[in-house]
């Protein structure tokens, strides 16, 4: 069922959404004079296994390939099992405590790191279900694909029912490398994510090439496509061509609008004219799905963030002019991107699980002008009255 809009008394029994009446018809346990409810967040694009190591790991200048070398400068130095679960840990309970019911993750998987932090997040998500449901992403780079540390790799991707994901870049073979990594994901039936065109050059067109190769090796499954900022580099002419392509090749697409603004065109002394934001309102005109999601949370790619998808839809809404128009853009915030997911979508319904988000703010412009720090997270029919971890329980990742 579609989401209602309008006024209405929710009755919920058991933790399930059972009738939708006239407002004020029905006995009111909680009175909500009116507010904003809207189905539980689906954040789709994260990092987990980086988050919150800024304090002992920064980006000296805000550049992207600063953001590179330190992470990785810290993931050698410092991600063991204890490390990588206490933060990621932490930033699930953020997530949640906001209104978070499903989490995807791209998780580094360069060996030896791959095995630390599969394992880490499988805990992790037996731990959390039902309560945030993780999906977890290979997060690695054509060459990790090739030859006997690829198969291993998607191997491994197939063992914990996660998602293969990719870093593809405009190089020659890049149409070979792609249709190899196809054929993997094919022989495990698994969905894929990936990393694409993370950049305001308008040169690169690795999305182009990833719906040719889609569309050539008739890949059946999901297939996503996050930040794709060239998108907005491309003249008319080219950009039509590659929407036409991307929407035959039935590719979604995530806007991380947040850390896109961040990275991109950063230049010191220099104001940024360039949003880093992807198409978004060409590619829902085109019938192509369209989420937005958090991205990185306080590391060298992104500074700030708190996995809270209210603090991304106000941004959102901002950066990329979703006002005056037509599209269902609260959507993208949960219902679409749990169908791309591939989890359960119901909204806000008869029958559907109680899991939604009461504002303060009755309309979109009162919820989207304030933090809504009181906002009431119902899960199962409950109010979550869990609170926001303390930064401080992070401390002795950091000391020394």
């Amino acid at each position: 069922m579609e989401n209602r809009t309008g006024q209405f008394d929710l009755i919920i029994k058991n933790g399930v959404i059972t009738d939708m009446s006239e407002a004020g018809s029905a006995p009111a346990s909680l009175d909500c004079s009116g507010s904003l409810i809207v189905p539980a967040f689906v954040d789709m694009h994260t990092h987990l296994d980086k988050g919150h190591i800024w304090p002992r790991t920064p980006n000296p200048d805000g550049q992207f390939m600063s953001a590179l070398n330190n992470v990785a400068i810290d993931r050698e130095r410092s991600w063991s099992a204890g490390d990588v679960k206490a933060r990621a840990d932490f930033s699930i309970r953020c997530a949640y405590h906001h209104g978070t019911r499903a989490i995807r993750t791209h998780l580094d998987s360069i060996p030896p790191q791959d095995a630390i932090s599969w394992q880490v997040f499988a805990e992790l998500r037996d731990a959390w279900r039902g309560r945030v449901d993780l999906q977890m992403v290979s997060l690695a780079m054509v060459e990790d694909y090739r030859g006997a540390a690829g198969t291993q790799l998607a191997q491994r991707v197939a063992d914990h029912d996660g998602v293969l994901g990719l870093v593809p870049l405009m190089a020659p073979g890049l149409g070979d490398d792609l249709r190899r990594f196809f054929e993997l994901a094919g022989h495990h039936s698994l969905d894929v994510d990936m990393h694409i065109d993370e950049t305001l050059d308008p040169a690169s067109r690795t999305l182009e090439a990833l719906a040719d190769a889609v569309v050539e090796t008739g890949y059946a499954g999901q297939v996503v496509a996050g930040h794709c900022c060239s998108l907005a580099s491309q003249s008319a002419g080219d950009l039509a061509r590659i929407l036409d392509r991307v929407a035959e090749a039935k590719i979604a697409i995530v806007s991380l609008p947040m850390c896109n603004m961040y990275l991109q065109d950063r230049h010191a002394g220099h104001t940024p004219k360039r949003r880093g934001v992807t198409v978004v309102h060409e590619l829902v005109t085109r019938g192509i799905e369209v989420a937005f999601a958090s991205d990185n949370t306080r590391d060298p790619f992104y500074a700030y963030g708190d996995l809270d998808m209210h603090e991304v839809a106000r941004e959102a809404v901002r950066i990329g002019h979703l006002d005056h128009s037509d599209a269902a853009w609260f959507n993208a915030f949960n219902t679409v991107p749990a169908q791309i997911m591939g989890i359960d979508a119901p909204g806000i319904a008869i029958g559907a699980p109680a899991d939604f988000v009461i504002f303060e703010g009755r309309s979109p412009s009162e919820v989207l002008s304030r933090p809504e720090t009181n906002r009431i997270v119902v899960r199962a029919g409950q109010a979550v009255d869990e609170p926001l971890p303390d930064y401080r329980e992070l401390d002795h990742l950091f000391a020394g």
